[in-house]
Order: structure tokens, then sequence, then C-alpha cells
């Protein structure tokens, strides 16, 4: 049955598929059903995680784990995500998206079609990454961005990670969409960050949607909206059930 209309049994463990909305962080959604479903099924705590963050100006599927089902979240991160974006080609930011203003402008006009699919190529395979300044890494009991944003940066050490896939999808200067294959811990921000700097150039994240995790899809996944009324069907039907059972 689909999240709309199956019974729920969140403390014995659910696994949700959530259309994560723009400006939300992945711990706002959490705190967001967390606080529902306490509320609604008046429980006094219910554990709610989620398997693998999504900045917040990044869209698509997020897996949000519920009660004995939060045991199974490492297993959830660990499978092989998906991604469609887009970025601008010639502009640089210190946050590598919108999050911060651009900082640095520079010339694409000698940059060809062919150059840029080619660049591509040395991202493929196992390669090192840094994350970004801007991130929700812990060092020293902060994240990194809560550094960053105090103009206090702290040096992050490369990562290593497998990008199976790395396409250009369209290319309509300085606008490039692209299409992204990865492993766990992959920041989308830093490839394309990367990609700019490997043309000697720069590149700005301007849109993100994660559309896969392992094999599950964002076809799969319901708004917080849907999965609200879900619950409130359920609820509201329950009580209809004992009240029944009362005549």
């Amino acid at each position: 049955m689909t999240q709309e209309s199956r019974a729920f049994d969140f403390v014995g463990g659910e696994l949700l598929l959530i259309d994560k909305p723009l400006d939300w962080t992945s711990f706002d959604v959490v705190n967001f059903i967390r606080s529902f479903l306490r509320k609604m099924y008046n429980l006094k705590k219910l554990k709610v995680g989620h398997a693998g963050t999504l900045d917040p100006l990044a869209t698509g599927l997020l897996i949000i784990c519920t009660g004995k089902m939060t045991k199974r979240i490492d297993t959830y991160q660990g499978m092989e995500k998906t991604y469609t974006g887009s970025m601008i080609l010639g502009a640089s930011t210190p946050s590598h998206d919108g999050e911060t203003d651009i900082d640095k402008s520079f010339d694409i006009s000698h940059i060809t079609h062919d150059q840029l699919h080619k660049n591509c190529d040395q991202f493929i395979g196992d390669i090192e990454q840094v994350p970004p300044l801007y991130s929700a890494i812990k060092i020293k009991g902060k994240r990194a961005y809560e550094y960053a944003r105090k103009n206090d940066p702290l040096k992050l050490q490369p990562r290593k990670l497998h990008i199976t896939e790395f396409s250009l999808e369209k290319i309509d200067l300085p606008t490039i969409d692209f299409k992204v294959r990865c492993s766990k811990g992959t920041y989308i921000r830093s490839l394309v960050r990367d990609f700019g700097v490997a043309l000697d150039n720069g590149a700005t994240l301007s849109g993100l949607k994660r559309t896969m995790i392992g094999e599950y899809s964002l076809d799969q996944a319901v708004t917080l909206e849907v999965f609200k009324k879900a619950v409130l069907d359920q609820v509201t039907a329950n009580k209809g059930d004992s009240l029944s059972k009362l005549d």
C-alpha cells in the first residue's frame, strides 16, 4: 500500500519516503515529523531520524526512519545516491551555492561544450574531495558552518568517495544541468566547485534534487502535507472504530 493510504506503526518502525521542501533542513523535517506524531498519538517520546542530509537549498528524496526502524539508518545512508542539478559557470561563492553571495567572477567565453563534457571524466571513479566549509560536519563540537559564518573557517581534510556517473544533461551557458550518481559522503557543492577549478574557472551550484537512494525513488515519496493528511485520516478512522465499539 502507498504511504497515503496504509496503516502506520511508528513505534514498531516505519520507513518514510519524504520529498523535502526547499529551505527546510533535514533536521527540520525530522523535528516536524517527530513533534507531529508525538502529538497525534500522545507519545512522550519517539525515535525519528533521517538517512542522509540534504542541504536547505536542495529538494528531493529524504528517507525518514521511526521507532525500531532507526536501527537501520546506517544501511540506508550507505546506499548509492542519484542527483540532478544545475550549476552556474563563471562564478564562485564561499558556500559553493546560493547561500552566500558571489565573491568572484570569471570569463567563460573561451570554454567549449567539448571541454565541459571532457572535464567530467576526471571526476568519475574513486576520488578525494574536500567538504565545503559551509557544511554540517562536526569539528571540536561545532558544525563547520558555524566557524565559516564567524569568518573563522577551519581546514577540512579530503575524504575518499566514489562517483559512478557525472554527466552534463544540458548546456545553456552560463547554466549547466547535470546528473550525478555517487557514494555516501559526496558533497555535490564541492563537486561543482572542483569542476570549475579544473577549468581554471569558477562554478556554483544553483539547484539540486535527490532522485534516488539505492532502489528508493523520488517518485515513491510524498510531501509533508500528504503525509500529515494520511496520519490524520488514520487517527480519525481509529477514533471512529473505538466509538463504534461502544455502541
